[in-house]
Order: structure tokens, then C-alpha cells, then sequence
């Protein structure tokens, strides 16, 4: 499996990271080793002081396709989830600055928090689905997939134009604004329609 990533997704976390707005999705890939284990605490890379939270709504592909038309994306998921991207923000800031591509800021293992899985028949519109960030008790993010530049059936559509999509693959649809550093101690939790779908202690 693979994870494809789509950055840039919300306007708010364009505006806070000063980044210009795409006109195409911004696409980059997590290896499956960047998944962080089932109920196996965050370990804080060696390699980097700026660890950030981002917060993510998810989609798992059912089935194998190319070259997707958006009105048939529907039928190439049943399940929604939620999950974390973590960003080493010091080591992505010094490889945005050479022009180089950022895997080493967001590939690294246990960089992808997978969370538990929902039918999408559990909503009634995923294209106005509530979801949050909490650190320590306290909301530290918050977002609507209605702010999405692109919606779900078009990010499928667009990334399966240049990769296969086969089943079991995850799509990370994007964060909006609010993201920030973790230290070790932290305690992470993440709500979809107000239902938890994942918790992280950061050591």
C-alpha cells in the first residue's frame, strides 16, 4: 500500500505557513513504514526539534483504478478516517529552501497516524464533515471538509492520473489551519463527527 498526500488543501493553512495558493493539488507520498504501529507511542526523531501536528481526514481505496473520471471516485471507497501527518518543519523549511523534495520531513517512520476506520455510509455528506485536533485536553485544531480546494472524488480523480490507485491504499486529504510543534509528554487525540478515532502519546 501507499499513502498519497495532498498538501495546500486549505486556504487558513496556506495563509499561515505563507505558502502560495496552488492552482493544481500539491501531491507527495508516504512509504508504508511511516505508519505509526496500532497503540505504539510517537517517538521524536533524532533528526529534527520542530515536530508539527496535522491533522487529516482519510479515505482507504476499496479497489484498483487509472484514470478515474470524479463521478465514479464514490464507488472507489466505503471507508473514512482520520489520522495525523507529522512534519519535521525544520527539516521540510531547509528542503523547500534548496528546491529539494520534502520525504525526509514527512516519510520518515511512524510519521503517518492511522486511526480507526468508519463506514462512510455513517455520514450523510462528506463534503461537511467536522473534525478535530486535541493536544492535552485542549482543541488545537479544527476544520469542515467544505473549506477542501478539492473535494475527495476530485483528489481521487486527479492523483489517479499519474499513480494507480490498488486497495489499501490511504489518501490524506489535506489540514486546515491550527498545526503546531508537539513535545515529549504530549497527549493527542482526534475527533471525526465527534466520534475518536485515534489517540498519540508523543515521548
Amino acid at each position: 500500500m501507499k499513502i498519497i498526500c495532498i498538501g495546500r488543501n486549505y486556504a487558513d493553512h496556506i495563509k499561515e505557513l505563507n505558502n502560495e495558493r496552488p492552482t493544481d493539488p500539491v501531491v507527495f507520498i508516504k512509504p508504508d513504514s511511516s505508519v505509526l504501529p496500532k497503540e505504539q507511542d510517537f517517538y521524536i526523531p533524532e533528526f529534527t526539534k520542530d515536530v508539527h501536528y496535522e491533522v487529516e481526514v482519510l479515505v482507504k481505496i476499496k479497489k484498483v483504478g487509472k484514470h478515474i473520471e470524479e463521478k465514479f471516485a464514490h464507488t472507489y471507497y466505503d471507508e473514512v478516517g482520520l489520522g495525523i501527518d507529522f512534519t519535521a518543519r525544520d527539516v521540510q523549511a531547509a528542503l523547500k529552501e534548496k528546491g529539494l523534495p520534502w520525504e525526509k520531513a514527512k516519510g520518515f517512520d511512524g510519521a503517518a497516524v492511522v486511526g480507526n476506520w468508519l463506514p462512510k455510509t455513517s455520514f450523510t455528506d462528506l463534503n461537511n464533515l467536522n473534525f478535530s485536533l486535541t493536544k492535552n485536553g485542549e482543541i488545537v485544531q479544527q476544520g469542515n471538509t467544505s473549506f477542501m480546494l478539492w473535494k475527495i472524488d476530485e483528489i481521487i480523480a486527479y492523483v489517479s492520473k499519474y499513480f494507480m490507485l490498488k486497495k489499501g491504499d490511504i489518501i490524506f486529504t489535506g489540514t486546515p489551519a491550527g498545526v503546531g510543534k508537539i513535545t515529549s509528554n504530549d497527549y493527542l487525540s482526534g475527533r471525526l463527527e465527534n466520534e475518536e478515532l485515534f489517540t498519540v502519546k508523543i515521548k
